[in-house]
Formats: structure tokens, sequence, C-alpha cells
């Protein structure tokens, strides 16, 4: 008895097939550089500080006050005065005997007289008067104050 049996044969055909190539483009990245950079840390260091204060003491100061004064002063002023003199007048009289005689004469004559004159000037005379001045005074007080440093901080940063 013959048996069939149906073999399958490999037969080659030809087949169009889009295989994937891999192609290499160079691209130019920039990569960054990492610096170093050293960055300022602030650290808080107590210190002692003096700060003046003001005190305000009171004192006593004189201060000259000025006051007016009438002062009199002598002045001189010539003046002209008329003084009467007493005149004489000869009169002739017959008399036998002759006899010469001196008889005053009476004359009128301008005579220079000194008469004083009292004049006020005013003086000014300084008087003390005594005033108070508020003089500022100076007393130190001790304060605590933070004063700000800048630590500086290195790192150090691997670049790869």
């Amino acid at each position: 008895v013959q048996k069939q049996v149906q073999v399958p044969m490999i037969t080659k055909q030809q087949k169009m097939v889009d295989v994937p190539q891999v192609e290499m483009v160079d691209e130019i990245v920039d990569v960054p550089v990492q610096k170093q950079v050293q960055v300022p840390m602030v650290t808080k260091v107590q210190k002692m500080v003096d700060v003046p204060q003001v005190e305000i003491i009171e004192k006593v100061v004189e201060v000259p006050v000025q006051r007016q004064v009438q002062v009199p002063m002598i002045t001189k002023v010539q003046k002209t005065v008329e003084v009467p003199q007493v005149e004489v007048v000869d009169r002739d009289v017959h008399i036998p005997v002759q006899k010469h005689r001196h008889v005053p004469m009476v004359t009128v004559a301008q005579k220079m007289v000194d008469v004083p004159q009292v004049e006020y000037v005013d003086k000014i005379v300084e008087v003390p008067v005594q005033k108070q001045v508020q003089v500022p005074m100076i007393t130190k007080q001790q304060k605590m104050v933070d004063v700000p440093q800048v630590e500086m901080v290195d790192e150090i940063v691997d670049v790869p």
C-alpha cells in the first residue's frame, strides 16, 4: 500500500523588506564645565563696643548785663559877660587952689569868664548776671553688638 505524505518544501522567494540601518551622526554638544566658586558665609561673633551716652548737666554761668547809667560830665563853655563898671565924669569947678587929682573913670570892658556847665553823658556799665546753661556730658555705656564676619568655605566638586 502506498501512502502519499505531503512533505513541505522550502522555496525561496524574493521579498522587499525594510531593514533599519544604524547611522552614526556626530553632534557637538556643549558640556557645562563646573567651576569652583568660594561662597562667603556669614557668621555672627559677639563683640563688646563702647557706646557713648549723652548726659546733660546744668551749670550756672555768669553772663554780664549791660545797664545804662547817666554819668555827669563837665564841659567848659566860654561866654561873653558884660560887667558894668563905674564911670566917673570930671567936672571943672573953679576953686581958688588948683589941685591935681586922679579920678577913676568907669569904662565898659568885655571879660572872658569860664562858666562850668553840667552835661550828662550816658556810659554803658556791665553788670554781671547769672544765667543757667545746659552743658552736655558724655558717659560711656557698654552694649552688645553683633558684628557679621565672612567665613570662606572651600568646596571641591569633581567634574566628570
